[in-house]
């Protein structure tokens, strides 16, 4: 196996490189390419103004570009003939050249120095007022487009994600898409390599502020890594696009039970070829989330009954940078970096008081677990990136490289006191200690080629090969009298390597009325988990192909269909791989499972379109292997744990309506309808067969508001259904958020006020009965807030007009950051 997927990326490797080498050794006819400047009366450069080469003899349109910043511009390729230099800009009359000729004999031919006059009549300032849609609907993606959205002020990332269509987020921060789980987060185009707990941690502390857009990707292509069965969720983070020197300050504050705040700062300058931005966030959150626990355990046909309230409070403290360059080689290379980091230290503080009893009503004793768990998340990554257009026809070759290190730490106390009903001292207190040190590494390395072999036919392909190593050491003490000592029970270490080596490929063709896309992706995926202490060792190699079909077709001019197919593939996340015990109290615990299998996808998605507005997608995928979240039962220790088992089957089929609409001129709204019904089914579970299923559905709505001078409101409400996942029972969410927004000092100041949930009805309820389980969960996390958020940008405010793309963002989804 190892020898076949060797050969294949060799193969792949060699096709690129002969590709490159045949078109860069094909006999071409020469060409020439076209150099001058623009200036203004004064002698001074125009920059960004618009250069078009006309043919002399008929004034037909050869080739377009922009002049620099020095005014300078660049028309390469261009074949033997006479030709016109015309020249546009705003504030400008249009200018030419004289005719001049190009003789093939030199490589480059000057122009002279086209001089553009100013219009004869002053124009008054005009003000152009661009406002993209909250929601907008692409050819193979949802767009969330948050970054001047009131309701996102103030808010992290997760909590905006949480607003995302067909977007939910559970009591285990777990992120589903559609109602299904197992979503692909990626920001900026690159994985993040992180567990489920790891990258809500990460999302919770990063700035809303600095958020660009969300893209939800529900059936990616092969170009993509093939994990996530129910998409991508790509979250783009801002980047600014003006020349010269600007940046913008934003500073917040929020209150529900308990004070937030949060700064963020953008920098950013461009100078010639050379773009450096940075970002720097900091924030503090400190929050309460309750639980209610309700439970029944049958052990040697005695039933006990266990009522636990928990309340949980985490002060959250941290800080977030982003630093990195562009620099244009040439008018065909750009080379960047990146270098971004975390800085965060949590603090909770629990208290959880469990009663017991042989019936519901009856309380035998109880005990009061007081926790307090320090943990620390420390974390450096950094991206190498080249991107290069081999030639004008789209030919182009991307390559990037990256490194990124987490050091996560966490030092807990569990001190359990027990009491007889009268609250008197049953017996001696149980004080457990542990520190559980993190570090994960990741190293990534891939390369994208796309060649246009005509206008109407592109074909892409790459190689991807990316490295992880998580190193968790559970250190376990215990107290015997005054004193700590080793608790053998629960000390443990968990080595974890993975490597997965890929290459894909990609065939576009476009017709009249119809595109068409097919790729085929292979991954080679090498594992080996460690659980050091038990001399555990679990080993797996497999090799799996991932197809993809995408057809498009335009009925006439308001109305178009797709169709689309991919296979999908979920590896277990390093958390739910690793089998060390985390504790609520001594009768709830989470515990990893190290025998986790993958579990795989297949999707086909059906979408309509109507007048580029109305979208509508059908869609069914089946799932084998199913990771899915269970409770078990210890009856010796009455004992209550959460970990991840694989299921034989889920099927899942699903509809989505989004449409946006307008009311009147100053009232606009996008409402987002996701229905779905998921079934699971397993033979062997808890020593019976599960075969659980419901229909559910949820629905969001939000309306903008434009109103007096220059105010803008937003309304947004959201209702999910009760709906069934694996053995649990998921009771109906609804709230309801607003907030409203102005601009001062010529838009350079903006205020946001806005209250989340603002009924304060958000509440996570879940219960399962099944086999020995029977549970109830009440879950309340601190939901209504009100937020002040204030805006200020400063410097340079000229647009500019050419961007560079680095080809810098595509890597880190399954590891524990701050927040």
């Amino acid at each position: 196996m190892k020898t076949l997927i060797n050969k294949l990326l060799i193969l792949t490797t060699l096709f690129l490189l002969t590709i490159i080498t045949v078109n860069a050794q094909a006999p071409k006819m020469t060409t020439v390419t076209i150099t001058g400047t623009l200036q203004n009366e004064q002698g001074k450069p125009i920059d960004y103004a618009t250069v078009t080469l006309l043919r002399a003899k008929d004034s037909s349109v050869v080739k377009g570009t922009l002049s620099n910043d020095a005014g300078k511009y660049t028309l390469d390729h261009i074949a033997a003939g006479n030709y016109i230099i015309a020249a546009t800009n705003m504030g400008y009359q249009k200018s030419y050249s004289p005719v001049f000729e190009v003789t093939g004999n030199e490589v480059t031919e000057t122009v002279a120095a086209i001089k553009m006059l100013p219009t004869s009549r002053n124009l008054q300032t005009v003000t152009i007022t661009s406002s993209k849609p909250l929601i907008e609907r692409k050819l193979d993606r949802t767009v969330m487009n948050v970054e001047n959205s009131v309701l996102a002020a103030g808010n992290s990332a997760l909590e905006i994600l949480e607003r995302a269509p067909g977007v939910t987020i559970d009591k285990d921060d777990n992120i589903s898409l559609k109602g299904k789980q197992g979503v692909t987060v990626m920001i900026n185009d690159k994985l993040t390599y992180m567990s489920a707990s790891q990258l809500a941690t990460m999302l919770r502390s990063t700035d809303g502020s600095t958020i660009q857009s969300i893209e939800i990707i529900t059936n990616p292509s092969a170009k993509y890594d093939a994990s996530g069965n129910s998409g991508i969720i790509n979250i783009k983070l801002k980047k600014n696009k003006q020349s010269g020197t600007n940046g913008s300050l934003t500073a917040g504050v929020a209150y529900g039970k308990n004070f937030r705040d949060n700064t963020s700062l953008n920098l950013n300058h461009k100078q010639g070829n050379l773009n450096v931005f940075a970002t720097l966030s900091r924030g503090d959150i400190k929050r309460e989330n309750s639980i209610d626990i309700d439970r029944v355990i049958d052990s040697a046909n005695v039933s006990t009954y266990f009522k636990q309230k928990t309340l949980m409070v985490n002060d959250v403290h941290y800080n977030n940078y982003r630093v990195g360059a562009d620099y244009a080689t040439s008018s065909k290379n750009t080379i960047g970096f990146i270098v971004n980091g975390d800085y965060t230290n949590e603090y909770s503080d629990n208290s959880s008081t469990t009663f017991l009893g042989k019936t519901p009503a009856a309380n035998d004793s109880y005990q009061n677990t007081l926790s307090y768990i320090k943990q620390t998340y420390r974390s450096i990554g950094a991206n190498l990136n080249d991107h290069l257009k081999i030639d004008t026809n789209g030919q182009e070759l991307s390559v990037d490289l990256d490194y990124s290190k987490f050091n996560n730490n966490s030092d807990a106390k569990y001190d359990t006191y027990f009491f007889r009903p009268d609250g008197t001292s049953q017996m001696n207190p149980v004080m457990l200690r542990n520190q559980t040190p993190s570090q994960i590494t990741i190293n990534t390395q891939k390369v994208d080629y796309t060649l246009p072999l005509s206008k109407s036919l592109k074909f892409e392909s790459g190689l991807k090969f990316s490295s992880v190593k998580t190193d968790n050491d559970l250190q376990a003490q215990i107290n015997k009298g005054p004193v700590f000592i080793n608790d053998t029970t629960r000390t443990n270490r968990f080595i974890y390597d993975e490597k997965v080596s890929a290459a894909y490929v990609n065939l576009g063709k476009t017709y009249k009325n119809t595109s068409i896309q097919a790729g085929l992706r292979a991954e080679r995926t090498v594992s080996n988990g460690n659980l050091i202490t038990e001399n555990q060792v679990v080993k797996r190699s497999y090799l799996d192909f991932f197809p993809s079909i995408f057809i498009n077709h335009t009925l006439s001019p308001k109305h178009e269909i797709g169709i689309s197919y991919s296979r999908r593939i979920d590896r277990p996340n390093y958390d739910n791989l690793n089998p060390f015990r985390f504790y609520l109290d001594q009768y709830t615990y989470e515990q990893g499972n190290p025998f986790l299998k993958p579990q795989y996808t297949n999707s086909f998605e059906l979408s309509y379109t109507y007048n580029k507005t109305i979208n509508v997608t059908l869609g069914y995928s089946r799932t084998t292997d199913v990771s899915a979240e269970v409770l078990l039962t210890d009856t010796l220790s009455k004992a209550t744990y959460q970990t991840r088992v694989n299921l034989q089957t889920q099927n899942n089929y699903n509809i989505n309506i989004n449409s946006p609409y307008t009311i009147a001129k100053w009232w606009t709204g996008n409402i987002n309808f996701n229905g779905f019904y998921m079934g699971f089914k397993s033979d062997s579970l808890l020593g019976g067969t599960l075969n659980n299923g419901q229909a559910a559905f949820s629905i969001r709505s939000t309306q903008t508001f434009l109103f007096g001078k220059g105010f803008k409101a937003e309304v947004s409400g959201n209702y999910e259904s009760p709906l069934t996942y694996s053995i649990f029972k998921i009771k109906s969410r609804y709230s309801v958020d607003a907030g409203v927004s102005r601009s001062f000092i010529n838009k350079k100041l903006n205020i946001k006020l806005a209250v989340t949930d603002i009924f304060n009805t958000r509440r996570n309820n879940v219960g399962t009965h099944f086999q020995s389980v029977n549970l109830d969960i009440r879950q309340k996390n601190e939901t209504r807030l009100g937020r002040l958020t204030l805006t200020y940008n400063f410097g340079n405010s000229k647009i500019k007009a050419r961007q560079h793309q680095t080809g810098a963002d595509d890597e880190k989804g399954r590891v524990k950051s701050g927040g």
